[in-house]
């Protein structure tokens, strides 16, 4: 529905009427006319979109510009809901409709699922960085400082431990119920950093000081 002039709006003219009538065949034959196309070939361009693998970001774009297509095929027949009982255009218009919806959902669950893929990679990423860089991207200027306070604490080890206190920083069980924790670098880097300026950002929360390392 792209490229097309909107219809004239039914009412006014005998002229008027006949365009409206005109126009709302056009759309509903060339939309049925692609959906039939696209049924044909939607195998051998699945088989072929399957043999080239796309980055997810481009999965995506393409997901999300097919989606605003179908919403806006759904949009046309709410507002144009007399050709889902004209005697003229109802079978194609249904057809049509149906159609759109059952592909829009589809399209919104690959959506979804692209989503998720593209999270789980940027998390893979992130705890693949090592915890000197994690440390330095959170602290900022006080990067110096914190990772010397984290060699002191942990040896930069994310699953150090000694009794309750756990990663990088030797966080206690009650400050990690308050600032976080996790697994990764990142995160543990995160809360440490939330319970430094919590603290004043003078370190006094550890034993450890910068000045310590050696």
């Amino acid at each position: 529905m792209g490229g097309s002039r909107p219809c004239p709006r039914p009412g006014g003219t005998v002229l008027r009427a006949l365009l409206v009538g005109l126009c709302t065949f056009v759309l509903v034959t060339q939309a049925a006319a692609a959906a039939k196309h696209e049924h044909s070939a939607g195998p051998q361009r699945k088989a072929k979109q399957e043999r080239v693998a796309q980055p997810l970001e481009a999965q995506l774009a393409k997901k999300l510009d097919a989606a605003r297509k179908y919403r806006g095929t759904i949009r046309f027949f709410r507002n144009h809901r007399s050709l889902l009982s004209s005697a003229e255009h109802r079978a194609d218009a249904r057809v049509t409709l149906r159609r759109a919806k059952r592909i829009l959902e589809a399209t919104t669950r690959s959506i979804a699922a692209i989503r998720r893929a593209l999270r789980e990679r940027e998390a893979s990423r992130r705890a693949a960085i090592s915890p000197r860089v994690a440390i330095c991207h959170v602290f900022g200027r006080y990067c110096r400082q914190a990772v010397a306070v984290a060699w002191c604490e942990s040896r930069l080890l994310t699953t150090a431990q000694n009794g309750q206190y756990r990663g990088l920083f030797q966080i206690g069980y009650s400050e990690r119920r308050l600032f976080g924790h996790g697994r990764t670098a990142r995160r543990q880097s995160v809360a440490a950093h939330r319970y430094f300026v919590d603290s004043g950002r003078d370190w006094s929360p550890w034993s450890c000081k910068p000045w310590y390392a050696s």
